[in-house]
């Protein structure tokens, strides 16, 4: 069944919100369907626990979160030298698969964070022939950091669908034309902009978070 992964141009830019938003989006719009969430590897505290308490899941921990570590930094250093397997996370995604009518597996990190010493988020979004969507937040330096994740994502052959933009502060009309200009990114990177999500403070009710997602260009995903 389909999948989405959810990157980004870096941490703390919004991947969890975006997540959560098309979670909560499509079993608003469609709620016959079923909707499976995973975070393969998570460091320390947080998205788990924010899905858990924001959305109803017909699923186990394992497959919600397949490997976690206490340390919130890069997977091959949380594990402390410990081999990662990503053969459960492999597993724990299959089984999602064929019991839900869409997946979304949000990443860690940029595309160019590990997962293990030999592979990175592009790697595996490669391999496991994943669709991809790159979230990038409205502040300065993000056309940059935009250009560089879509070039390492054209490199290791990623299924690029699009680019979601995402407001982490009250942001005006100017702010996004001067910040992260639409038009200007997608001349760069020949990749979409399906849309953008607006400033939401702190967890807001699940009815507001799909009414932020409404407006993506939700065609181009699949």
């Amino acid at each position: 069944m389909p999948s989405l992964l959810i990157a980004s141009t870096d941490t703390e830019v919004g991947k969890t919100v975006c997540t959560v938003a098309l979670a909560t989006y499509y079993q608003a719009y469609y709620p016959r369907k079923k909707l499976g969430i995973m975070k393969p590897i998570q460091c320390g505290v947080g998205d788990k626990e924010t899905y858990a308490q924001l959305l109803s899941l017909d699923q186990s921990p394992t497959e919600l979160n397949p490997i976690y570590f206490e340390a919130p930094v890069a997977p091959p250093i949380a594990a402390a030298g410990n081999p990662i397997d990503l053969g459960k996370v492999w597993q724990q995604l299959q089984n999602l698969q064929h019991r839900c009518d869409l997946v979304l597996v949000e990443a860690l990190g940029g595309l160019g964070t590990p997962m293990t010493r030999e592979l990175t988020v592009a790697d595996v979004a490669r391999e496991w022939r994943l669709p991809t969507v790159l979230v990038v937040p409205v502040r300065l330096g993000s056309i940059g950091q935009a250009v560089a994740n879509v070039a390492l994502a054209k490199q290791s052959n990623v299924n690029l669908k699009g680019i979601i933009l995402n407001c982490q502060q009250p942001t005006t009309a100017a702010d996004l034309e001067n910040f992260t200009p639409a038009d200007l990114i997608m001349s760069l990177t020949r990749v979409p902009v399906i849309g953008c999500l607006p400033y939401l403070p702190d967890w807001p009710a699940p009815q507001n978070l799909a009414m932020a997602a409404q407006d993506l260009e939700w065609s181009l995903l699949w």
